[in-house]
């Protein structure tokens, strides 16, 4: 299921599923470990001797956030229990402590008895192995704890803190379900230890008048050790926690907004939109710099691994999208992360763990006996051409003298070793890391990069180096014009395979990814063969249904919705590949009417979001649902960078002054 409401604060992270379960809890990292493992995480009413949990078809539910804020907004509504509940849910923006207020409202104007029951289902560390939950007297709270991990769970009525009754037991083990069972009957059991695979469940009882209503708060805290999430308790208790909770509400609000943009040339729509994928990219942020692809867990079902890695690629352009946004520190920190991990030699392996490891990873290492690198070399070019755009939004001196021989020097030489006799890259695998061969994205990627060296190295008086570095690029391009264009066909290929007895194979199917060509400034997005090549592609990758959309590539397997009708349907839509095409209308744009073309495909972006604003890497061409991993962090930065591009031309063609720097 997507996770439509994520919450965090660059150290926590807690994402709901679409029926507002709590799915994934990470600490200490964003991405690293998932504590719950996807399990549920229930939360259910009582009321008057029936009960139902949250996911029950008896409610109704609107999934949303507080305006401008990482605060969110739900409101549930059950006509048989006569209840309606406002919750609002947040991780403190400084304290790895989580927050829901829940506000219990009697709709059958009389008396009433409700219990509010939430249950933990916790595998420390993503092991359920050794796992502890006891009742904690001193805090009247339940901690589950293995290891350095502790969490501590409790709450607080219109009357006391701490829990009003709960349960400790086994899950999962012979005919236990777990203790969330012993809720349904509105009593929990009040057993103080159990130990193994473990779950628990609290319990808080409220009284309500005739068509009045209470609240209660329910909060989480994380730490190493029992002392921590003691002390976290014992600030919620002192700062209490509705300031807690408006301070972090306030301080999203005034991050979010900082800048002071004018969106005023587009819809209200598509600001809010903006927004909200800044608060959203920021949740899957790490605080140590790793941007994280993605924090889904159900997509384990489909891949048996996770997209909660740091892949160089979206970190790069993720990173541009923060650096449009003015949103310095983060991209700052980014770029210290790919300072740690890049290797020696001046390249990025595929990914990587938010804690700077090496992630899991299906490169391999040699190829028909042969030793190869495992490597997509547009990576280490997008880090190299994303430094540069930050650099020159920013001007940081002191921030790039420490990087310049690891993250410019280093890169820009290796991919002047790593080309082959023609000029191009050495084969390497695509940007999608399905295929092995020199791909036109890697090569526009690369003439980025190297452009951006050379205008590094000019700068800091190392002239024979940005020489070097620009005939390196001018070869390059020369070579992709030589190799890779088509003058019979009028486009582009995509993937150039070298043959045994010299020259290349051609792959000439229609891919998004043939953006790269005017996004990384290897050639105009005015030059007739750009022209010729991007109205091929939203000829042959648009979907013709009333979803509409761009597919990534024609007849793309990945998570394939439509097998036979390809020719109508070439693949699923997916928002990189739409706002890539809506970025060249906006960059060849010379008018202002020229400019609203890319209008309708921002606001196809705001059709295809959820109502809480998140976005799908894909969805189905038929339904709309939501595909694959949700939300996917590239997918809310390209709607940044085509937002922030939008107001950049309309400045340059009118003249008014939107907010957004006109250098990167």
């Amino acid at each position: 299921m997507p996770r439509n409401l994520p919450v965090g604060n660059g150290e926590m992270l807690i994402a709901f599923d679409d029926l507002y379960r709590v799915r994934d809890l990470y600490w200490p990292h964003v991405g690293m470990p998932n504590h719950t493992c996807g399990h549920l995480q229930r939360f259910g009413v009582w009321a008057d001797g029936q009960f139902a949990w949250i996911e029950a078809p008896s409610w109704t539910r609107s999934l949303n956030y507080v305006q401008d804020s990482l605060v969110t907004e739900v409101r549930l509504r059950n006509e048989r229990l006569g209840i309606e509940l406002v919750c609002r849910d947040a991780v403190d923006y400084w304290s790895p402590v989580y927050f829901r207020s829940v506000v219990v409202i009697d709709l059958q104007d009389r008396p009433r008895d409700v219990r509010l029951f939430f249950h933990q289902d916790l595998s420390i560390g993503e092991s359920a192995i050794g796992d502890t939950v006891n009742y904690d007297p001193q805090t009247g709270g339940l901690v589950h704890y293995k290891d350095t991990t502790y969490f501590l769970f409790n709450g607080c009525g219109a009357r006391s803190y701490g829990v009003d009754t709960w349960s400790t037991g086994q899950k999962r083990i012979r005919d236990a379900e777990g203790t969330w069972r012993d809720a349904e009957d509105g009593l929990l059991s009040r057993n103080t230890i159990a130990q193994g695979s473990v779950d628990s469940t609290v319990g808080f009882s409220l009284m309500l008048h005739p068509g009045g209503s209470s609240t209660v708060t329910y909060w989480i805290c994380a730490g190493k050790d029992y002392e921590e999430v003691k002390a976290l308790d014992d600030k919620v208790r002192t700062k209490t926690p509705q300031r807690m909770m408006l301070r972090t509400e306030a301080y999203w609000r005034l991050w979010a907004t900082k800048e002071g943009l004018d969106f005023s040339p587009l819809s209200k729509s598509v600001r809010d939109l903006f927004i909200r994928s800044e608060l959203i990219v920021r949740t899957q942020i790490d605080h140590d710099g790793a941007i994280i692809a993605a924090n889904d867990y159900d997509i384990t079902r489909f891949a048996g691994d996770t997209y909660s890695y740091m892949w160089p690629r979206d970190g790069a352009l993720v990173s541009y999208a923060l650096v449009l946004a003015g949103q310095s520190e983060l991209s700052q920190e980014f770029f210290r992360f790919a300072q740690r991990v890049i290797e020696k030699s001046g390249y990025f392996l595929h990914k990587y763990n938010p804690t700077g490891t090496l992630a899991s990873s299906w490169h391999p290492w040699t190829l028909d006996g042969k030793r190869i690198l495992p490597i997509q070399q547009d990576e280490t070019a997008l880090v190299l051409w994303a430094l540069r755009r930050h650099f020159c939004t920013f001007r940081d001196v002191e921030f790039i003298r420490d990087l310049y021989n690891p993250l410019i020097v280093d890169p820009a030489s290796w991919m002047l070793r790593y080309r082959d006799q023609n000029g191009l890259p050495i084969p390497s695998w695509d940007l999608w890391e399905e295929r092995r061969g020199i791909h036109l994205f890697t090569v526009a990627a690369t003439i980025g990069a190297l452009k951006a060296a050379a205008a590094f190295s000019h700068e800091v008086g190392a002239l024979d180096r940005a020489t070097e570095f620009e005939q390196g690029a001018e070869r390059m391009k020369v070579a992709m014009l030589r190799h890779m264009w088509s003058p019979e066909r009028n486009i582009f290929a995509r993937m150039a395979t070298p043959l045994a007895e010299g020259g290349y194979e051609l792959d000439f199917t229609a891919d998004a990814s043939a953006c790269g060509l005017f996004a990384f400034d290897a050639l105009d997005a005015n030059d007739s063969r750009v022209v010729a090549h991007m109205q091929m592609l939203r000829e042959r990758l648009w979907v013709h249904t009333d979803i509409g959309g761009m597919a990534r590539y024609e007849r793309d397997p990945y998570h394939q919705v439509e097998r036979f009708d390809t020719g109508r349907v070439p693949g699923n839509p997916w928002i990189i590949s739409t706002l890539w095409y809506a970025q060249w209308l906006i960059e060849r744009a010379h008018t202002e009417e020229e400019l609203s073309e890319a209008q309708h495909l921002l606001q196809w972006t705001c059709d295809r979001a959820a109502l809480s604003g998140v976005l799908a890497e894909q969805f189905d061409p038929y339904s709309g649902a939501h595909l694959s991993v949700s939300p996917l962090t590239w997918s809310h930065a390209a709607f940044m960078t085509t937002v922030l591009k939008y107001l950049q031309r309309h400045t340059q063609l009118t003249g008014i002054d939107h907010g957004v720097s006109a250098r990167a």
